[in-house]
């Protein structure tokens, strides 16, 4: 019994010794390929690309009664800053305090179904993002409201729910 125990004992340490052994020459190996998948993410500026233009689309669906693509945009919309976490995240802070301090209320506009309250609150978020970008340095970027949606493929009249997005 007490040599079956021994040799329990030795191969739990060989598997600790050999484990530690596998992760530190591991780290060594992966550390690279982290850092170039980092460098390979979008930083700020492309995926804030992605948001302009679902947010100039929120407005023509909203007004459309696609109450349903105006939540997609707007869930989206957020979603597109995913890497900014990683690659840019001071930036991908300012970011979600935005998003969920005064964009929230577009979004619960867009809930309400309510398209007065949505007129509201989408223009009283304009200058909002205006006043980050001077913020962040990028006082040249002026979000103005677009005389015809970004994406013109996607059929802004559809009749539709904002409850219909899948979770």
């Amino acid at each position: 019994m007490l040599k079956k125990c021994a040799q329990v004992l030795a191969v739990a340490g060989l598997i600790i010794v050999g484990s530690s052994f596998c992760v530190s020459a591991a780290g060594e190996d992966v550390q690279p390929q982290i850092d170039a998948i980092k460098g390979a993410l979008p930083k700020f500026a492309i995926p804030m690309r992605e948001v302009g233009d679902r947010f100039q689309n929120i407005a023509f669906a909203a007004e459309g009664g696609n109450w349903g693509l105006a939540a997609y945009m707007g869930k989206y919309m957020n979603v597109a800053l995913n890497p900014a976490q990683v690659t840019k995240p001071k930036e991908y802070a300012d970011w979600k305090n935005f998003y969920e301090g005064g964009f929230a209320k577009v979004t619960k506009a867009i809930a309400s179904e309510n398209i007065e309250n949505f007129r509201k609150e989408y223009n009283a978020v304009i200058p909002s993002c205006n006043e980050c970008h001077v913020g962040m340095g990028y006082g040249f970027i002026k979000v103005v409201k677009l005389a015809a949606p970004a994406d013109q493929g996607i059929e802004y009249k559809l009749a539709s729910k904002a409850a219909d997005v899948p979770k």
